[in-house]
């Protein structure tokens, strides 16, 4: 069983949020699933489990100190294409692809969409 049933982000721009994240999240083959009334976007494969969202209090969005969100890929490509797509559509890199050391297989890209949310693509297959 899933511990979680959805992640959020903040937006100030949901046009611009939607643009990066149907690229990035795109490039994992998940989905945009179109819009949660007028605040939000939602993407996932069949379900939504991936919300960006403007905030309901109306203050502007903030990102979280310390917080990233990680996206599993499907294979070393698709982390390079998460990458990618992520700067080409506004996104700043916080990592670039390549292994990462905590375990033999862990092969990684961080990034920072252009609202300062921190996110991740991990590969864990050995390739």
């Amino acid at each position: 069983m899933a511990i979680f049933t959805h992640v959020t982000v903040g937006s100030n721009d949901l046009e611009t949020s939607k643009k990066f994240y149907d690229a990035a999240l795109g490039a994992l083959g998940l989905k945009n699933l179109g819009p949660l009334g007028e605040r939000g976007v939602m993407w996932g494969d069949s379900a939504p489990e991936f919300i960006v969202l403007k905030p309901a209090n109306g203050q502007p969005a903030t990102h979280a100190n310390g917080g990233t969100i990680g996206f599993a890929a499907p294979n070393r490509k698709a982390v390079h294409a998460f990458h990618e797509a992520a700067l080409a559509n506004g996104g700043v890199c916080e990592g670039p692809p390549g292994p990462r050391t905590f375990t033999p297989t862990a092969y990684a890209a961080y990034v920072r969409d252009p609202f300062g949310n921190k996110i991740c693509t991990y590969c864990f297959a050995a390739e």
